[in-house]
This record gives C-alpha cells, structure tokens and sequence, in this order.
C-alpha cells in the first residue's frame, strides 16, 4: 500500500498532525500510520551556501576577490540540523511513499522551508499542499478534506528563493566590501540598511529641530466650563504672533460673553480593525514594552503550543466570508475567560459579518489574527502569554459590537469680536468600548478641545466670565522611534522617501514596505546586534558605528524606496508577473555597483569607543558597546569575535531616585549602579531587599486587617504597626 509523507516545519505541529491522522508509531524522526507519515523539519534544514563553497578563495575575506556572482546557487545541509534532514530524506525516499503533503507554515517562507528539502534531497513525487491557519484538530481535518495543488505555489516559492539570493548577493558583497575595505565589522543588507537610515534621519530631525513659541487664549467662566479662542477665520487655537494675542487679550480680558451658537451632534466610533501582526507588535510594545521579537514568539506559542490563536505572520486586518460561520464558535469559546458578559451579551443576536472586517479582497495569504475555537484555561498561560492573548480577544470581540454612540455639543461665544469654543461629550452608548471595561483614550477627539461636562445652555445667553488668561507652549520635535513605531514606518516608508522616490514607486504600484511582516522583529533584533542601534530608555537610536556605516555605504542601499521597490517585485514574482532570474539578475547589477563604489572611497573609518582592556584570545584593544541588554566588551577583531557582558539593565530601583539599577561586575565583585551616582554592593542589595520584604504585609493580611477594621473586631497590632509603617515610607 503506497503512502504519503507529511512534512511540517516544527515537531510540535508535527505531532499534533500525526494524532489528527492517526499515526502512532515512532520512527527516527517520524510518525508513521496506514496512511501517512509525518516528519518535521526544525525551521530550515537547508540554506545558501557560504561563499567558499563556489570557490576555496573566498574563505579568506579579500576585497580584490569581490563582488562574489555564482552562476548557480547552491544548497548545503545546516550541521545543526543535520541529523533531522537525514531522517526527513530517508522518509521522503522510501519506495513506498508516492505523494508528498507539505504542511509547513503557510507562508512564503514555510514554502521556502520544505521545497528547499526537496530540492536538496532530489525528490520529485507529486505535491500537495496543506494551507490552513490554526492548527486545532478541526482545522487540521478540514485542511486535509481540502489538499491543494503543489503547482499552485510555485511561484510563492520562487519569490521565497528570490528574497534568499537577493539577499546573499547583496549583503554578502556589501557586508564583505565594507569590512575588508575598513577592517571593521560592518555588517550591510538590502532590509536593514535602510531601516538604520529612516532611524538617522529621524535623530537628523529631532537634532535640526527649533521650537517656536506659539499663543492662545482661554476663558473660565462663573459656571465652571472652559472656553477657548479660535480665530474665527482660519480656526487655529493659536498664534506664533505674541503681539497680536497680547492686543486681543487687551480687548476681551474684561469683557462678559455672549453664546451665539449651540450645535449638538450625534456621533458614532467604529471598533479599530482586527489585529495583524505588525499592528499587535506595536501595541504590545506601546502597552507592555515587549520588543517585536519577543510579541512574535509570543504568538507563535500561543498558534502551535496552545492553538488558542490563527497564524500570526499575516500582513491582513480582515477575514473571509466564509469564516463567518466559525465566529459564534470562537466567541463561546474565549466566554470561558474573563469576557462572559461581553461574549454572552454578543451571543443573543445572530453574528453578521460586517464590511468593516470581512473583505475578501483584502485578506492575502492568511486573514487576520483572531481566536480559535479551541479554549485554554487561564492558568496554562504566563502573564506575557495572556496579554497577547488578552489584546486579540478584546479586538476581535470588540468588531463584533455595535459602535461607540455619542453626543458631542460645540458651544460657540463671543468676548468682544473674539470667538471662543467649548465642547462636551454626552455616552449615549458604550458599544464595543465595553470590550475594554471604560472609556479610556480607544478614540478620542483629535481636535485638541478638551471634552467636559456643559451645564444646560442657550443660545443667546448672557455668560459671566471669571478670568481670561493668555497660554502659551512651544511645537515639540518629533519622538525617537520606538520598536512600535518603528514598524509603523517600516510598514509605510513613504515620508522617509525623497519626491522623486515617491513617484517612482508610484509608477509600479503601491508603495511598498521595508521587509514583511514575518522578518521585520528578525532586522530590528540584527541591528541591535551588530551594535548599530541602540536603546537608550524607550527610544532607539544610531550609534556612532551605525552613523559611520550610513556614511561609507553607497548612496542607493540606504534608499527606503529602493528596498521597498524590491520588497514589490517578490511580490509580482509570487503572483507569476516576474521572472526570478530576471529580478536576481538585477540584483548582481546592482551587487557589482557596491563593490565598485567601495572599491573607490575614500572614506575612512574610525573605531571611537576603543577601551584599554586587551581580547584574552588575541590581545587586541576590547572596543565597548551598547547591547540591548546592557554594555559588552567585544573584539574589534571580526574574526576573533570574543564578547563579554560589563553590565546589564535591571528592573530593581535605585532606593535615592527610584530609577531602575545596571548591573555591574563578575561573581563577588557584582555592584548595582544608579545614573544619579548611587552604588551598592550585590550583598548590600540583597540585604536591603530582604529587609524591605521582611516589612511588607501579605495581601491575604491586609486583606484581613481591612476586614477586621470593618468590623470592628480586635486589632492584630504586630500587623497594624507593620502597615503603618509602610503608609509612612
């Protein structure tokens, strides 16, 4: 009887796809039943070769060797890995296997991922091809009634090939160029050298930046509201010209007002669109400052280990219409947790798909992240898990309520011939805003008034006014980036482009982003690494290295609009409207262009942050960097590589300012360090937080002391002193 191999890109998946399938027996590397046997890769088996495969002269890193052009790609087996690609191999074939399932994620890279392997192993039996996007037994089963088309995804898996090799010919020459041409490590790709760059300019603008000092007026009246000036003509609330504000104050400080307007309209907020996984990782950075790698790996646990949550590498907000159908199943299925009411208040009406998330022109590849219909108890989760968990239940129960209704009355007075405005905000209806238990800032008024509680009015009514006062403020430079908005801006790098770009762009489509969804936590996690970037409290910033970089390398790779042209091209070549060779072709042009203009420079390099302590492996001045978890020691020597970590961030506070300690040092010797010149020893630390501890009541004995105090029954003093003492601290 012939059989079928299923392979999959995690054993965990693997596993869960054997017990749909029945396959119980055990094999190395495999589970086997009547039908089917089912084996797993470990993410990639198979990659690119390095450069010294194609020719022994490439080992030694030499720029008279560059660029470096292989006719041929070749493929190698990871030796990590090595083992597991030899049970796969011997499994895919077996003389009895006729078919092959590819069941790795369903996604341009999970194409990559398998066909590599069957490339590499010359396997050549008919495909079929497993695109779901959860993996609950359902969704298993349904997937397997519906195998597609191996044919179907080759394109998907030419544009994966033809991301690899941009990127190998690419970065490979620029990187080697710049390091050799330098000697320094200056690591430069297709994606990451211009993220660095939109991070430059950002810190370019903050720095050019003045700010201008700008004026308004605003008036307090007897009845307790604000009111506050609008130039009747243009609208703005403020003025850059002190002396005309001053020659208005001058005319209405001792006037009385007089309502010449009252307008009240009704308002509706719609629920924000269902989460991507761009959108959820700027939110979780925003809320939870969790960075963008970890938000992914987040996800992946709760999609494979937990199956409580869709595929998360999607780039859509929006699901299909033949998903509607499962939406009363995952609404009971997330009442189990903490959102019975909203979910039980959702349930006693048919569930509608609306237009606002159901659109089947705009889900890609895979819909948007939403629950599945599988349930976990609360317990199995850790705090991180279910604060992911927790954003994409609220968003998805959120779409599924009617709108935020209310009423927004505009009072409109008159001082003099001056205008002043008031605006209030009556809830008629909560809506989805319920979903996040308050009112708090989901939308709110962008105008810049402050909302607030109007008394009855009329118009033509006479209003005392206390005391009108000039305010003042000056215009704010933009923030550094965040991860969050990071991705926002790798997302959409259109501002960060020049004119000219931007209309280039134009001409083949839509702007497109830098990277994708599923590599863009993978670059900010590399320029981290390479020590281009750093964080210094919330914000990401250049270091001196990564400026130097931008400075040496050639003018077009730093370009967004160049990456972002690229980042289209895979995109017409997955849709079978490019030829790979074509676009590869252009890519060893352009790899050409670098080396020469490297070749060419005359630039130079110059290590500033060089230390007096020597490498242990080859006694070459330490250089000191930023890692993102602290500061490192590293060898300027790339082919060294030694690292050792000098201090690393903390979340214990500094007992002077509050401000979180760095630690420092080795073993005994370890000191905790405060930025306000506090310094105390590991032991000391350790001492003080035990005494603190010592001091805090439970929450189970505050719980009772509250208690005993309500009722009046006799006081556990030993407890009472222990708070009192506290409440003083």
């Amino acid at each position: 009887m012939s059989k079928t191999v299923v392979l999959a890109e995690k054993p965990s998946v693997a596993r869960d796809i054997a017990r749909v399938l029945k396959c119980g027996k055990k094999g190395n590397g495999y589970l086997e039943g009547d039908q089917y046997i089912v084996t797993w890769a470990l993410g990639h088996l198979v990659t690119l070769a390095d450069p010294e495969t194609y020719d022994a002269k490439f080992k030694a890193w030499k720029l008279e060797d560059l660029p470096m052009l292989p006719n041929e790609t070749k493929l190698v087996v990871i030796k990590q890995t090595g083992k597991q690609y030899n049970a796969v191999k011997a499994q895919l074939t077996r003389k009895d296997v006729k078919e092959i399932v590819i069941a790795t994620d369903a996604g341009r890279e999970g194409e990559l991922v398998a066909r590599w392997i069957l490339e590499k192993a010359r396997v050549q039996k008919p495909i079929k091809r497993l695109w779901i996007s959860s993996v609950t037994d359902k969704a298993i089963k349904d997937g397997f009634s519906q195998l597609r088309n191996g044919k179907e995804y080759e394109n998907l898996y030419y544009s994966a090939v033809a991301r690899a090799e941009a990127d190998w010919v690419v970065g490979m020459n620029a990187t080697r160029a710049l390091t050799t041409k330098y000697n320094a490590q200056l690591s430069c790709g297709r994606v990451q050298t211009p993220t660095l760059a939109m991070i430059a300019k950002r810190e370019e603008e903050i720095q050019s930046f003045v700010p201008k000092e700008f004026y308004g007026m605003k008036a307090l009246t007897e009845k307790g509201f604000q009111l506050v000036w609008q130039d009747a003509k243009s609208k703005e609330r403020r003025s850059f010209n002190k002396s005309e504000i001053e020659r208005l104050f001058g005319q209405v400080k001792n006037k009385q007002g007089n309502i010449t307007e009252i307008s009240k309209a009704e308002k509706k907020s719609y629920a924000p669109a269902l989460y991507d996984l761009t959108e959820l990782q700027r939110d979780a950075n925003r809320i939870f400052g969790y960075s963008a790698k970890d938000t992914l790996s987040i996800l992946q646990r709760l999609y494979e280990q937990y199956k409580i949550v869709t595929y998360p590498r999607t780039d859509s907000r929006f699901i299909s219409t033949d998903m509607v159908d499962t939406l009363k199943e995952r609404v009971e299925a997330v009442r189990a947790h903490s959102y019975k009411s909203v979910a039980s208040k959702i349930l006693t009406k048919p569930i509608k798909g609306s237009k606002s998330f159901v659109n089947n022109e705009k889900v890609t590849d895979h819909h948007a992240i939403i629950p599945t219909e599988e349930t976990v108890l609360r317990s199995k989760l850790s705090d991180k898990e279910y604060k992911i968990y927790d954003l994409i239940v609220k968003r998805f129960l959120a779409v599924l309520m009617p709108p935020f209704i209310y009423e927004q009355t505009t009072v409109t007075a008159t001082l003099g011939s001056e205008q002043f405005v008031a605006k209030g905000k009556t809830v008629i209806s909560q809506g989805w805003k319920e979903v996040f238990g308050s009112l708090e800032e989901q939308e709110d008024a962008s105008d810049g008034y402050t909302d607030q509680l109007l008394p009855s009015l009329n118009k033509g009514d006479s209003l005392s006014i206390r005391k009108v006062e000039i305010t003042t403020g000056k215009t704010k430079p933009p923030e550094p980036f965040n991860e969050g908005t990071l991705l926002s801006a790798m997302e959409n790098p259109a501002k960060y482009m020049e004119q000219s770009d931007r209309n280039l762009i134009k001409t083949i489509g839509e702007t497109g982003g830098i990277g994708t969804v599923a590599t863009r936590a993978d670059i900010i996690e590399k320029l981290f690494n390479s020590f281009l970037m750093e964080k210094r409290g919330k914000g990401l910033h250049i270091t001196s290295k990564g400026r130097q970089l931008l400075n040496l390398a050639p003018e077009d790779l730093k370009s967004p609009a160049l990456t972002a042209e690229w980042e289209q091209k895979l995109g017409l070549i997955a849709k079978g409207k490019l030829r790979k060779a074509d676009f590869i072709n252009e890519m060893k042009a352009y790899a050409k262009e670098i080396v020469h203009e490297v070749k060419n420079s005359t630039e130079k390099f110059r290590h500033d942050n060089i230390t007096g302590k020597r490498c242990p492996d080859c006694d070459k001045p330490m250089l000191e960097v930023n890692g993102k978890k602290g500061k490192m020691l590293v060898c300027q020597d790339r082919e060294c590589g030694h690292r050792k970590n000098v201090s690393k961030a903390t979340n214990a506070r500094c007992p002077k300012c509050r401000k979180k300690l760095e630690l420092r040092g080795e073993g005994e010797g370890q000191m905790f360090a405060c930025v306000c010149g506090h310094r105390e020893k590991m032991s000391t630390f350790q001492e003080r937080r035990k005494k603190n501890d010592s001091q805090k009541a439970s929450k189970r004995d505050v719980n009772q002391y509250m208690k005993n105090q309500n009722q009046d029954e006799p006081v556990n003093t030993a407890l009472a002193d222990a708070l009192a003492k506290l409440k003083l601290k």
